[in-house]
């Protein structure tokens, strides 16, 4: 199957580009495959990733990756952000979410009032 993937900021040198602004690769990957499986593809560490989506519905943020076992469809398109790439805050409340994420963040003491799920963050709200 095929994945269209856009890489932005830094991680678009995994998609072989010399720059980081964007890169646009289309991946062949076996029936079945997961976001996880797109990574390994890609040769990305996860946590190397930020903001997440998937045919435009959010599904990680910084710290929080749900998504990793998301079985993806044949001409899906991810698109994969910087962590240093910015997002207003308030805006993740009302945007479109796999159910991966939405059920993450429901499930999250702080109901997902938060911009980065990093350690240094886990800390503080403790």
């Amino acid at each position: 199957m095929q994945i269209d993937v856009r890489l932005y900021g830094r991680l678009a040198r995994y998609g072989g580009s010399d720059s980081d602004i964007v890169a646009q690769v289309e991946a062949t990957l076996p029936e079945d495959s997961t976001l996880g499986d797109l990574l390994a593809h890609l040769e990305m560490p996860t946590e190397v990733r930020g903001i997440t989506f998937i045919n435009g519905n959010l599904s990680a943020m910084p710290g929080l990756q749900p998504d990793l076992d998301h079985r993806l469809e044949d001409g899906d398109r991810v698109a994969l952000f910087d962590p240093r790439s910015m997002w207003p805050f308030q805006y993740r409340h009302d945007v479109a979410q796999l159910a991966e994420f939405r059920t993450a963040v429901e499930a999250r003491e702080d109901g997902g009032l938060r911009s980065r799920y990093d350690a240094a963050t886990e800390e503080e709200a403790a």
